[in-house]
């Protein structure tokens, strides 16, 4: 993923190694320095590094998902298109010869590697040999010389197709179409072509490849290719016509073929002249390959800001470990520094040992990152299969690209060093004498009039910046130059008032706007950038943690009658606060760790409690009391709605709404992209839908019944669901009722500008049934409406139906299907449907739940990190405890409540951010327009989170609390180390 960033990271990587390397090489004290301290300390060594090495695979695993689900997109190509690049779909037989004629002459173009005329129309399969007779009403019955169809697209793949025409009464069937039927070679199965029954007898099972899976739009086509001429045959006999295509080949492989699509298609128009009208050209291949760059960007994206907490958490594990470094081995640094050594050489010391750490974790975290991104690239793509139409969602392919690979490991490197010099030129500021003496560094240091001015000038710039971004609702900006601005102006407010009351006035006042800017400027969510997102949960858990840890002293007041009781356990409870208290700076940024990844946690569980709150709601607003969509094959001559209408099923269906269906190619009305977007056309009868609701309506349009009346009486209106056109991340607010739109019936040309009446809560019941990919959108318009621009093109293949009660939607949905087999009818329950996509939903929530967890492994690991690093620094003061009569115990206790006490903290804390922000999303976001189920408050998934964190705490600090209680007062108190 991201092939433009690698350039750049590997380039800012070379100078901080290159940097590094010269230090090392020119400064021998320095390395030495570095050197020493990385064979001391192999323990916490090994903690670092594997706290680097989960940052790097968090980064890393993202990638990879973004790599693997890419790559899963594209292995459609292979499995339905193979050498087709372009189809020109005829409108009859006639047509289809004179269009292949008018093409023949492209067969000698540079550009093409070959041309193959076929007839296919759509049928149905039943196999009444087997035990338990099966039938699979989705089949595509092809006509095409197989000699032909295996040489065609010569180096653009294998077709699937190889070996002789089946001779007549045999059928060659693809690998779905025979696990649909439980059928194999030698056995026999009926076809319905145009509505009758052909008996047929398997010649051979071709896989899945090419022309072999090819089809007109769906992921997972079943294919049967028939002996030459017996579709014809079939249609002389049923007075049936086939749909005449035409498929091209560019030169080149599967994918890189798609690039002469333009050119080429280009020529296909040319050469069609006057028969252009009579024929669709498509391009599936781009369209394939574009979704597939698209899915792999926006998934990858999405675990990326999912993981971006964990990478912060990860950074401020690396920065906790130095300050701890420094604080351990202050008496020696300023030793150091009162014999000469520069600071600049300090910082070089601490950043070759930070260096080498992250180093040794980088491959490590690469190999893990793989692993992590493989794991969650399966899962989600069982979870992505549910959310199809027919649940024929991705079939996994996994894929890792160097790019990615050498991107994870130069992002983590990269983002380690610069924490590591950061905090090393930090900590390299200290007084040289108080250092020696060990004593305590001195707060409340007034400014430095350079740090003053300096920041007080970049406050005012972030101020004046902010007033345009709030005026344009720019996310990003709307959040974090009003929070940087407060930021920058501490120094100015330090002059004149307290340092704690300055830092708590700046941190309450980024939280109050973190929390409010969505009141403010409503529209901040309605966008596709994840950082946003990043901002605003770092925001929340920074300035929060930062006001707790300046106000702990109020906080800990409910507890003083606790602390101050003259017990072992009062004790213990006074040491297990003191040395948080003191030591702000740690015990803020392990707190930090905490809240960010608990409040992600939260906030992935509220929106999982919302929307499973929100299905009785949501299906209601998607179907308007219709509990079936029928799909069937109008070729066939007989409708099934007559039996909803008059026939033995009419008592068991309370209205039936016959719906219009073309195909046709809109614009975006969002303008992201100036590519066609398919569409599938639907013309509703007037008065059908009134009750189907909508999320935006056009001015002057009060209710709802009010947007399809206008839709039955103003053929230039349309009506749109909230994903139209949508790319994957935040569907965000890129159109609104008003906006317009280009509809092109592909065949004839003819287009027409359509104004958007409303943006539909939920437009599952006009989404095809029929197995489309689920690039094709739908289009809402009047019956008549359609009718007028679509012509003949337009007919009525699908219904939804409303069943009278008492009646099973499930059971009425099988009676539909075995019924009208040769029709080809397909029935689904709509909230059947509504339920599973919730259900997907909620998985996908869940899988990002499991990869946010490894940031709370490094929470738990910084946790322990610093536990480690206490009992070592508080070696002394825990000897003189001891020698002085406090037990063992007493001690064990205070390292564990303390540990406790962090963890609690930062958990409460993510808990109570993570339910506000999502309360503040539900509110304002568009996201969750049409989850009307409430905001219910998880409380027993909360409380669980919170007690499985602090409990994994607890076990983390049980082996340095445990160290602690056995050591020896006497060697304590006389030994430094």
């Amino acid at each position: 993923m991201y092939p433009g960033l690698l350039l750049p990271l590997l380039g800012l990587l070379a100078v901080a190694l290159v940097a590094l390397l010269a230090i090392a090489v020119r400064q021998p004290v320095v390395r030495r320095l570095a050197g020493r301290q990385l064979a001391r300390r192999r323990t916490e060594a090994a903690l670092v590094i594997t706290g680097s090495v989960l940052g790097t695979a968090i980064i890393v695993g993202a990638l990879v998902v973004g790599d693997t689900l890419g790559s899963s997109v594209r292995q459609e190509a292979y499995r339905t298109l193979g050498p087709v690049d372009e189809r020109v779909v005829s409108t009859d037989p006639a047509a289809g010869r004179s269009v292949a004629d008018r093409l023949a002459p492209l067969a000698a173009d540079p550009d093409v590697d070959g041309l193959l005329t076929a007839q296919v129309t759509q049928a149905a399969a039943a196999n009444t040999h087997t035990a338990q007779p099966v039938a699979e009403p989705r089949v595509l019955a092809w006509q095409t010389d197989l000699d032909a169809a295996a040489r065609f697209g010569s180096g653009a793949g294998a077709t699937g197709l190889d070996g002789p025409a089946p001779p007549p009464g045999r059928v060659v069937l693809n690998e779905p179409l025979a696990r649909a039927l439980r059928t194999g070679p030698g056995q026999p199965i009926t076809l319905y072509l145009y509505g009758q029954p052909f008996a047929y007898t398997v010649e051979r099972v071709v896989p899945q490849q090419g022309l072999a899976g090819s089809g007109l739009g769906g992921r997972v086509n079943r294919n049967a290719f028939l002996p030459p001429g017996a579709l014809d045959a079939a249609g002389a006999a049923t007075g049936g016509q086939a749909r005449s295509i035409t498929l091209v080949s560019n030169r080149g492989g599967v994918e890189s073929g798609e690039n002469l699509t333009d050119r080429v298609t280009e020529r296909i128009r040319t050469a069609l002249g006057p028969d252009a009208a009579r024929a669709a050209v498509d391009t599936p291949k781009h369209t394939v390959l574009t979704q597939a760059r698209q899915t792999g960007d926006a998934l990858g994206a999405l675990f990326l800001m999912i993981g971006s907490f964990s990478i912060i958490a990860g950074a401020l594990l690396l920065v906790n470990i130095f300050v701890m470094l420094a604080e351990e081995r202050k008496a020696q640094l300023g030793m150091l520094r009162a014999v000469g050594l520069k600071r600049s050489r300090l910082v070089g010391s601490f950043s070759l040992e930070g260096a080498a750490y992250a180093l040794a974790g980088t491959l490590p975290g690469v190999a893990i990152g793989v692993a992590v991104g493989w794991g969650v690239a399966v899962v989600a793509a069982q979870i992505f299969r549910s959310w199809s139409v027919d649940g024929s969602g991705l079939d996994i392919a996994f894929a890792v690209t160097p790019t990615s690979l050498l991107n994870g490991a130069a992002l983590g490197l990269v983002i380690a060093l610069a924490a590591i010099a950061a905090t090393s030129a930090r900590i390299s500021r200290f007084n040289v004498i108080a250092a020696i003496r060990d004593l305590p560094a001195e707060p409340g240091h007034r400014p430095r009039r350079r740090l003053l001015a300096v920041s007080t000038a970049l406050s005012v710039l972030c101020a004046l910046a902010a007033v345009p971004a709030l005026a344009r609702s720019q996310a990003e900006q709307t959040y974090l130059l009003p929070a940087l601005a407060v930021a920058l102006a501490v120094p100015a407010a330090r002059r004149v008032m307290p340092r704690r009351a300055a830092d708590s006035l700046a941190a309450g006042l980024v939280l109050l706007w973190t929390l409010t800017a969505s009141v403010v400027r409503p529209n901040v969510f309605d966008t596709p950038s994840m950082a946003v997102y990043v901002i605003l949960g770092s925001l929340a858990a920074f300035s929060a943690v930062v006001l707790v840890s300046e106000n702990q002293h109020v906080l800990l007041r409910p507890l003083r009658r606790l602390i101050d009781r003259p017990t072992q356990q009062g004790l213990a409870a006074r040491l297990a606060t003191a040395y948080p208290l003191a030591k702000r700076f740690r015990t803020g940024s392990t707190m930090v760790m905490y809240t960010l990844i608990v409040l992600v946690l939260v906030l992935l569980t509220e929106i999982s409690g919302i929307m499973n709150a929100s299905i009785d709601r949501a299906a209601a607003d998607a179907t308007a009391g219709y509990t079936l969509r029928v799909d069937y094959n109008p070729a066939a001559g007989t409708s099934p709605l007559d039996d909803l209408r008059s026939g033995p099923l009419a008592g068991r269906a309370a209205a039936v709404a016959p719906l219009l269906n073309a195909r046709g190619q809109a614009t975006d009305p969002g303008h992201r992209t100036t590519q066609p977007l398919e569409t599938a056309v639907v013309g509703v009868p007037d008065g059908a839908a009134t009750g189907i609701a909508f999320r935006d309506r056009l001015p002057g349009l009060p209710d709802d019944p009010a947007v399809w009346n206008a839709l039955a009486t103003h053929p230039e209106y349309v009506v749109v669901d909230t994903f139209f056109g949508h790319t994957g991340g935040p569907a965000g607010k890129f159109y609104a009722p008003g906006d317009t739109l280009t509809l092109t019936d592909p065949v004839t040309g003819r287009a027409a500008t359509k104004t958007i009446a409303g943006v539909l809560t939920s437009g599952l019941a006009f989404y095809p049934g029929n197995g489309s990919s689920t690039t094709v959108y739908p289009v809402v318009l009047g019956e008549q409406a359609v009718a007028a621009q679509f012509g003949p093109q337009a007919q009525t293949a699908s219904a939804l139906v409303r069943t009278a009660p008492g009646t099973s939607p499930e059971d009425l949905a099988a009676q539909l299907q075995g019924g009208h087999l040769s029709a080809s009818l397909v029935a689904t329950p709509i909230a059947a449907d509504v339920h599973r996509l919730f259900a997907a939903n909620t998985a996908f929530f869940r899988l990002m739940q499991g990869f946010l967890a490894l940031g709370l492994l490094i929470g738990i690991t910084g946790l322990g990190v610093v536990m480690v690093r206490a009992v070592r620094e508080r070696r002394r003061t825990i000897g003189v405890l001891r020698a002085l009569g406090c037990q063992a115990r007493t001690v064990e206790r205070s390292f564990l409540w303390e540990s406790g006490f962090v963890a609690l903290e930062g958990t409460l804390l993510g808990s109570v951010l993570g339910v506000l922000t999502t309360w503040l999303m539900y509110q304002k976001s568009s996201a969750f327009t049409g989850l009307n189920g409430g905001f219910p408050i998880e409380w027993g998934p909360i409380a669980t989170l919170a007690a499985v964190t602090v409990a994994a705490s607890l076990l983390a600090a049980l082996g340095p609390a445990r160290h602690a209680a056995r050591i020896r007062p006497a060697l304590a108190v006389r030994l430094p180390d």
